[in-house]
């Protein structure tokens, strides 16, 4: 593909900031779209008055070498740092083997920082508050629908950074064979709530694993470095218990969810906020990854130029994400 193409990213997540960055760097010109008021997908943080509380992605590792040199870049501009949590397994502690050399980090101050300092680095590339409705053909490439209308803009190509069933629903139209691998995926929800206390609780642990009830995960935000403000804690339920409490109201929801966090020796509080995320994670084995893990961390037609990347082509967490983005700037570039 020759240089100083125009390409459009939808989704301003990891993995679309990622997959922008790298494009810009190899001298093209990218805009990345988002529906969302600001960047990181579900690397989010939640904030209120007072009080903040990372509610989507809690923390993330780094194996492969060139997100380790990535993370590195991070934590020399402050934005990323390591997180040695008191950890506890409640339930089936074999699940959960504990790694002695594992290091866990986070963004620093709130989880959202590196993609917000992914997203100042990208030259106003970066359209908020926008969602795309549809991808258009157009003489040369691809225009895009926002608001019931056509974008001026014309694209020579488009990556969707979306979860996999928003991706297909948007390439549907225009990409059938596309639209049909990401239909394949199977995502699962999770509901969130945040907790907020006057005083620390001291339970003896800054976060676990849950292997029965309601819950899977439960952490203190307040003891994730840079973190200001009033305690906060983050509950995270099961993804099969999320599924069969889809439309259950948040009220009720926060209140079984915080009867299991009591009964793990928390505190309930009259403070708290909930969140459904509808994208959270991949059902186990979901029927068709086999075929797109094929492809690699990310999906290209060079006929079309339309492309796919997201965590759920790079196994479903933060370090996939990014290393999905790029892979999906390597085939832009490329063109094949």
């Amino acid at each position: 593909m020759p240089s100083a193409q125009h390409v459009a990213v939808i989704g301003a997540g990891l993995a679309g900031l990622s997959c922008a960055t790298a494009l810009q760097a190899a001298g093209h010109r990218v805009t990345v779209f988002d529906k969302s008021r600001g960047v990181a997908g579900r690397m989010s943080t939640r904030r209120g008055e007072g009080w903040a509380c990372d509610h989507g992605a809690q923390y993330f590792t780094a194996r492969d070498g060139a997100f380790v040199a990535e993370l590195a870049r991070w934590r020399q501009a402050g934005v990323a740092a390591v997180w040695s949590p008191r950890l506890a397994v409640f339930g089936e502690a074999e699940q959960h083997r504990q790694d002695g050399a594992l290091q866990r980090f986070v963004g620093t101050p709130h989880m959202t920082a590196p993609a917000q300092w992914l997203a100042g680095n990208l030259a106003q590339a970066v359209r908020l508050s926008q969602q795309i409705e549809a991808i258009l053909p157009a003489a040369k490439g691809w225009r895009l629908q926002a608001g019931g209308t056509a974008l001026d803009d014309v694209f020579d190509a488009v990556v969707l950074a979306l979860p996999a069933p928003q991706a297909a629903a948007l390439l549907q139209g225009c990409a059938p064979e596309l639209a049909q691998q990401a239909a394949a995926v199977r995502m699962r929800a999770s509901w969130a709530v945040m907790l907020t206390y006057e005083q620390a609780l001291e339970l003896g642990f800054d976060a676990g694993f849950v292997n029965a009830g309601p819950l899977r995960w439960l952490a203190r935000n307040s003891s994730k470095p840079g973190r200001m403000g009033a305690e906060s804690w983050l509950l995270h339920a099961q993804a099969e218990w999320s599924e069969a409490n889809l439309q259950t109201p948040p009220e009720q929801v926060a209140a079984e969810l915080q009867q299991a966090f009591k009964a793990l020796g928390g505190v309930v509080s009259e403070r708290w906020t909930a969140h459904r995320w509808l994208y959270a994670d991949m059902a186990p084995n979901p029927t068709g990854v086999a075929e797109l893990g094929s492809a690699g961390p990310a999906i290209w037609d060079a006929r079309l130029s339309l492309g796919l990347c997201g965590d759920w082509l790079g196994g479903g967490k933060v370090e996939g994400a990014w290393l999905s983005g790029q892979a999906a700037a390597r085939r832009v570039i490329a063109g094949a």
